[in-house]
């Protein structure tokens, strides 16, 4: 681990990776900027209790006052979720965050570089960034950092504001693994499929526990992409997403909305529009994630 100064790593996480028991990273972006308050509060906790449910220990990740935090207290919980000066940070940004002593979110890039230095292995989220739409070559850093971090992330695919089609040959390209669990297709985020093929299924926690086992023997150096339907009872159909989307879409082109602040500023106008359909999907893939994560990592450790 990089100096220790820098990394405060919760007592109870530690005992738990130096007794070889389940540990589950988790972002905290989705807390203070992805969704809407006060269900970004009761997510996250919501969220650290379905992993210890699975038998896991939690390890949301974020930065305090300019210290990389590897798991949070309920009141450091609170502060990321309820303040608006927490700031959204990658991995180009951890070394700005820390310098200026800033409070920080971790996006998946910077969660994952955080959680691999903490010897964390597995990590949860809700969608993968990827490669945006339109003309630019405009490429997440999420999936650079999939490419070169050797660590299982959990997750319901791209988010649907993305070029999926361009995002699914970017993982290709790059050898990162991807795994259908229960499924056949890789999920559409607010939607269970989405046309493009998984390079394998996998229909249990002890499947997918076995490849990454079968990865590491191998010392792959990248990341394995487990990828999970959202439940059926919850998937906003394709068409009406779609719709959602394009009107979304329009207004933020109207508004110059750009960059970093394109996919929040969609995500949240797709929840209006639907009547809260895709934040309730978004919550509902959120903890089921959660659950399949911690599964995998109970298997992972015995």
């Amino acid at each position: 681990m990089p100096n220790s100064n820098l990394f405060i790593v919760h007592p109870e996480i530690e005992s738990a990776l130096a007794e070889g028991r389940a540990v589950v990273a988790l972002e905290s972006t989705v807390i203070a900027h992805g969704l809407p308050r006060p269900q970004n509060l009761e997510t996250a906790l919501r969220l650290e209790q379905i992993v210890r449910e699975a038998g896991a220990v939690p390890a949301t990740i974020a930065i305090i006052e300019g210290k990389l935090h590897v798991g949070l207290t309920r009141n450091q919980v609170e502060r990321i979720a309820m303040s608006d000066r927490v700031h959204k940070i990658s991995r180009r940004d951890l070394a700005v965050a820390i310098a200026q002593r800033w409070d920080g979110a971790t996006t998946v890039a910077g969660t994952m570089w955080v959680a691999h230095r903490a010897r964390v292995e597995l990590f949860a989220t809700g969608g993968i960034g990827g490669v945006h739409r339109g003309s630019l070559p405009d490429v997440s850093a999420d999936l650079t950092e999939l490419a070169q971090t050797p660590m299982t992330v959990v997750c319901s695919g791209a988010k649907i504001v993305l070029d999926l089609e361009a995002t699914r040959e970017w993982l290709e390209t790059y050898g990162i693994t991807v795994i259908g669990y229960g499924c056949d297709e890789m999920p559409a985020f607010y939607s269970r499929k989405s046309g493009l093929m998984v390079d394998a299924r996998a229909d249990s926690a002890e499947e997918v526990a076995k490849i990454i086992g079968a990865s590491r023997e191998l010392q792959m150096n990248v990341a394995t992409l487990v990828t999970v339907p959202v439940p059926e009872e919850v998937e906003v159909p394709a068409i009406e997403l779609q719709n959602v989307l394009d009107e979304a879409l329009a207004e933020a082109e109207r508004m110059s909305i750009k960059g970093r602040d394109l996919t929040p500023f969609l995500l949240s106008r797709m929840a209006e529009q639907s009547g809260g359909a895709t934040l309730r999907a978004n919550i509902a893939l959120l903890e089921n994630n959660a659950r399949v994560a911690a599964e995998i990592a109970v298997h992972i450790a015995e």
